[in-house]
């Protein structure tokens, strides 16, 4: 829009009369220009995470727009602390008011013109900044490097992100807790190894999910506890030029770096510093992001795998299309992309562990490239994923009776141990009932899957003089299904109700409405 509001005066003042006056004419040619523009941008490479999943909240927080409004935050921090320090030689009161009052007012032209000539963005910005605070042009960035700016910004952005995310994770955590209380008593096939094995409830399955969540949960919490200011620690982190400004006194040094870091929201600042923040704390901050990542792929894959057996579904929209040749299906597209997505973001830890590892000395600047995309990226993966699983969770469609014919197709299998173990009680050997429950499993299996049969295992085992039961009394054993679940109802009711939902009550400041309305 940069363009037409520059033409806007050119048209209003030789606007044509008549049917159209002035400003209908300005309007169209808005229109028409915005729809040039828009065209313009499909023939050059778009971010699918900004054009197609994350949210608007996060998108905000790595723009261009946060990261130059807080450099200019960074430097009236650091001039309001000279200031308050005893530089009110250098750093005047009207200087610190003038550039209060240009923080938002930013000439990005101006800013790209001087980048491109002298090849660097933060001295950029200083000379633009300078611009719009003559008065103030000359303390603007008083005895800092860059990174004084560039790292103090990215910490601050991150805490910002990890609270959304933690936000955002807190409502997935809800979410898949009232579905567990919900189902905590629905027996359902469990599986080993993508085998059929004893029924466990859907409802402990999910509890499963919010466990792994709760761990990311805390370990947000530990790597926000390890956030520091890398505050005024100037050009390698010896505080040199600023022990200068303050002629050598090491306590004023000590103080600018504490109050500089106040100012700027922290509550402590790194002890030590090369150049930079430790890029340590990148890579933490990756595992961490990862972590989730991880969580959330398990769950797609699992929801992926219950929809083809037709027993659980993410949401499916009254006019969303599985398959453009095959319009019966309905696809786990949300879940795919949840995948996906994770897939990414699962990939990211070692770039970051990397830079890290290749910080020589006080540090290098092959870090700066891969930084401006993995953090933002890590940021918006985890974003987006997190927009998915709770899209996906809001609605959650389970089919009980499919899920009662997988039970009842392994029921005969399901009960072996049961028999078994009352065979015991009636003198038997456990090891002798085992290999005759194994030798008749065995073959009812491969009538089951050779010939297409019912499953005849009970009347097998009936039919051995070996078993001490008549099939009526093995189908007296059997009963139904809840008695093979064991405590997962119980177990699903004392994790909600005595870890999750006093977990949710002390983070209520925490938690707020999240948008999980998908783009496409």
């Amino acid at each position: 829009m940069y363009l037409s509001y520059r033409l806007f005066p050119f048209f209003w003042k030789n606007g044509k009369t008549g049917n159209l006056n002035k400003m209908n004419y300005a309007v169209i040619f808005l229109k028409k220009y915005i729809r040039i523009k828009s065209t313009m941008n499909r023939d050059i490479y778009q971010e699918p995470l900004v054009s197609r999943y994350t949210s608007r909240e996060m998108q905000v927080l790595f723009s261009e727009k946060t990261k130059f409004t807080t450099w200019r935050k960074c430097w009236l921090a650091l001039a309001e602390a000279q200031y308050e320090l005893g530089l009110t030689d250098i750093v005047k009161k009207e200087m610190l008011d003038e550039m209060r009052s240009n923080i938002d007012n930013i000439d990005y032209d101006v800013a790209a013109a001087k980048e491109k000539e002298i090849r660097h963005d933060v001295m950029a910005h200083v000379f633009e900044f300078g611009t719009k605070c003559p008065k103030a042009e000359g303390i603007i960035h008083l005895g800092a490097t860059s990174q004084f700016v560039v790292c103090n910004t990215d910490l601050i952005v991150q805490k910002k992100a990890l609270v959304l995310i933690r936000r955002a994770l807190l409502k997935v955590i809800s979410n898949l807790a009232k579905f567990c209380l919900e189902h905590k008593d629905l027996p359902t096939l469990g599986f080993t190894h993508y085998q059929p094995a004893q029924p466990t409830t859907v409802g402990k399955r999910n509890t499963l999910y919010i466990q792994d969540l709760v761990m990311d949960l805390e370990y947000i919490d530990n790597f926000l506890a390890q956030v520091k200011a890398r505050g005024a620690k100037g050009t390698v982190g010896t505080q040199a030029t600023f022990l200068e400004l303050f002629h050598g006194d090491n306590e004023k040094v000590r103080q600018l770096d504490s109050l500089v870091s106040e100012k700027l929201g922290f509550d402590s600042t790194f002890a030590v510093t090369g150049q930079t923040y430790p890029r340590k704390l990148d890579m933490k901050l990756a595992e961490t992001l990862a972590g989730i990542g991880a969580s959330a792929h398990k769950f797609g894959v699992d929801l992926r795998l219950l929809s083809n057996l037709k027993v659980q579904e993410e949401p499916f929209a009254k006019q969303q299309t599985g398959s453009s040749a095959m319009a019966y299906k309905r696809n786990p597209m949300r879940s795919e992309r949840m995948t996906g997505l994770s897939r990414k973001l699962m990939g990211l830890p070692a770039d970051f562990a990397a830079t890290f590892s290749n910080q020589w000395f006080e540090r290098t600047l092959d870090d700066s490239a891969i930084r401006r995309m993995d953090i933002p990226q890590a940021f918006l993966l985890t974003d987006a994923i997190l927009k998915l699983y709770i899209n996906i969770t809001n609605q959650m469609v389970v089919f009980p009776k499919q899920i009662e014919r997988h039970l009842r197709m392994e029921l005969p299998f399901m009960s072996t141990e049961k028999i078994l173990m009352e065979a015991v009680e009636k003198g038997k050997s456990r090891q002798e009932m085992h290999e005759v429950v194994k030798e008749h499993s065995f073959a009812a299996g491969k009538v089951v899957k050779e010939q297409g049969l019912d499953n005849d295992l009970l009347e097998r085992l009936a039919q051995d003089d070996r078993i001490p039961f008549s099939l009526e009394e093995i189908m007296g054993l059997v009963g139904d299904y809840s008695q093979f679940t064991g405590r997962a109802s119980a177990q699903t009711d004392e994790y909600v109700r005595e870890v999750v939902v006093p977990l949710l009550a002390a983070r209520e400041d925490q938690m707020g409405e999240v948008d999980s309305s998908l783009s496409v």
